[in-house]
């Protein structure tokens, strides 16, 4: 629980480094939206990011439709603040939980940046699907993958798992 506090006080500081009302991205959701736009121009060259006049968020123009924003939820911070502390609250062995840690977050961020990208380009085409895709699909995947780290992460590397089971 101490982990999930200093974190989140430490993420909520970092985002008071950014102005909401002058519609200010903070540079880890600008990575995010950079890195979406990438992975997007693999599947058509007309992919773009752009500033939202009106609200802290960033336009994602897709095939020359805007299809979708990136907001600071999306940059999945916050999933990742849970991973971690989960993995500390049933902790292994220091050197398999600093490698565990990092694997998590790399393969959370690099999903993340895909579930944008699918996300966007499955609007493109089913727009009227937003509600299912959004809240739904790609939530269940994102959550369904960190949910499957912290059982592996629990019975095989935490200094809970049982390392002799009982036949």
């Amino acid at each position: 629980m101490l982990t999930y506090l200093v974190l989140t006080v430490l993420y909520q500081s970092y985002l008071n480094r950014f102005d909401s009302a002058a519609n200010q991205v903070d540079s880890f959701t600008q990575m995010v939206a950079n890195q979406t736009q990438t992975l997007l121009t693999l599947f058509d060259n007309d992919a773009q990011i752009e500033s939202h006049p009106t609200e802290p968020s960033l336009k994602i123009i897709y095939n020359g439709k805007y299809v979708s924003r990136i907001i600071e939820g999306c940059n999945a911070l916050s999933v990742m603040i849970l991973f971690v502390s989960f993995v500390v609250a049933f902790t292994g062995r220091w050197k398999q939980t600093l490698l565990f840690i990092l694997f998590g977050l790399l393969l959370i961020h690099l999903l993340n940046i895909s579930r944008i990208a699918l996300l966007s380009v499955a609007l493109c085409h089913y727009p009227e699907q937003e509600q299912l895709l959004h809240a739904v699909i790609f939530p269940f995947i994102i959550y369904g993958v960190v949910f499957l780290l912290w059982v592996i992460w629990v019975n095989k590397f935490s200094l809970h798992a049982n390392k002799n089971p009982s036949k």
